[in-house]
């Protein structure tokens, strides 16, 4: 049976309750109006209807007991903190090396300084096999005083008759498994100056700066230069004094009549000014072939110099890292469009010198006095870096 409602015209009757009596209903409770006192819900008074008496505050509810072997929230002993462990520290460390390192690879970037080197022309080389770095030591002074200047012996610098170099260099790094070749130029090498005639080989420097000079090796060894670097008198100085001086193992005494600098034999390590003065010798009994030694010491000097540079007593030491870093870039010069990497990568490939891992040579000469080359040879040798294939025991000159 259904009664009428809301819900669809069908409805339940109303059920009794099971024992028989009859269901009490709870009276009525009215919203007081505004004004006239609080509501009924107050706290702790009763309900409109049963006298407005406050009900007493009875005990508070009883805290059901915890499940047996779990103590109370209150009663939990206070968490420990947690120990780092190895391999957490570990990446901590690792990531702060490498936040680290990129720091000072964006330094580098943009604080060495540039020169416009490599400029295209017509006839030019093409690109051959490997990669070639033309590596120059000028006979610049820039920001030397004068007082920095007598320590080094460098000399006046209107002596030279302008800005020249000391050391000119081609390091060769092959895309194979062959070796890196370091080439030195002899200074007094006679070659062709692009618009200048026959002439001295650094003079290309003096007159035409980086961009002449790399034209006219490039037009000597038909070789295309693909990276330049180039660092001066002070800022080789202050790169050895960065990094403690460089162990060198000096087999005769040199002294130099034409500067008066002196150096004892046996094994050392050359400071700023000694360094510099070893690199640049050659009017001493010691270097009788003069510019032919002089180059084959700046090969060896280069050698461990680069070595010292990539040990880890220097990289790991913060007293020879920190000033190699703020020094490096006031001494070093490279093209505008030469980067880190590629420099990280000529050391790396440089590393081998002092083991015998890179081939060291002088460009083939007819005589001691390194003016002219040896047209056969020297074509032997261009051809083998050309195509990175060995370079033939007959045409190194040590």
């Amino acid at each position: 049976m259904t009664y009428g409602g809301d819900d669809r015209g069908r409805r339940m009757p109303p059920q009794r309750p099971p024992s028989g009596r009859p269901r009490r209903h709870q009276p009525a409770q009215m919203m007081p109006l505004p004004g006239r006192g609080s509501s009924p819900y107050d706290e702790r008074t009763t309900p409109m209807g049963h006298g407005g008496a406050e009900r007493p505050a009875g005990p508070p509810p009883r805290r059901p007991e915890p499940p047996q072997g779990r103590p109370m929230d209150d009663a939990r002993p206070p968490r420990r903190r947690k120990r780092w462990g190895f391999g957490k520290v570990l990446l901590t460390l690792l990531t702060v090396f490498v936040v680290f390192l990129a720091g000072v690879w964006v330094y580098l970037e943009f604080s060495i300084n540039r020169v416009d080197a490599l400029a295209d022309y017509a006839g030019r080389p093409v690109a051959a096999e490997g990669t070639n770095w033309l590596i120059v030591g000028s006979d610049s002074r820039d920001g030397l005083t004068p007082e920095e200047q007598e320590k080094l012996v460098t000399g006046s610098g209107n002596e030279a008759g302008g800005k020249r170099t000391d050391t000119i260099m081609v390091a060769h790094v092959p895309d194979n498994s062959t070796k890196p070749t370091l080439l030195s130029l002899p200074r007094d090498s006679q070659v062709s100056i692009p618009g200048h005639g026959k002439n001295k080989i650094n003079s290309a420097f003096a007159i035409g700066g980086p961009t002449l000079l790399a034209k006219t090796v490039e037009g000597a060894t038909g070789l295309r230069i693909d990276h330049y670097a180039e660092i001066g008198f002070g800022g080789f100085a202050k790169i050895v004094d960065a990094i403690g001086g460089v162990n060198m193992c000096v087999e005769k005494p040199m002294e130099d009549t034409m500067t008066g600098i002196k150096i004892e034999p046996g094994c050392q390590d050359l400071q700023g000014p000694q360094a510099l003065g070893f690199v640049r010798m050659r009017h001493s009994a010691a270097t009788p072939r003069s510019d032919l030694d002089r180059v084959a010491n700046q090969r060896k000097f280069i050698g461990a110099l680069v070595s010292e540079i990539g040990s880890p007593g220097t990289l790991l030491n913060p007293f020879s890292l920190f000033p190699l870093l703020s020094t490096a870039p006031d001494a070093l010069t490279m093209d505008t469009g030469d980067h880190v990497h590629n420099l990280v990568g000529l050391a790396l490939a440089m590393r081998g010198i002092s083991s015998g891992g890179v081939v060291t040579t002088t460009v083939p000469v007819t005589s001691g006095s390194a003016e002219n080359w040896d047209k056969t040879k020297s074509k032997l040798l261009f051809d083998a870096l050309k195509n990175d294939t060995e370079v033939p025991d007959s045409v190194i000159l040590s």
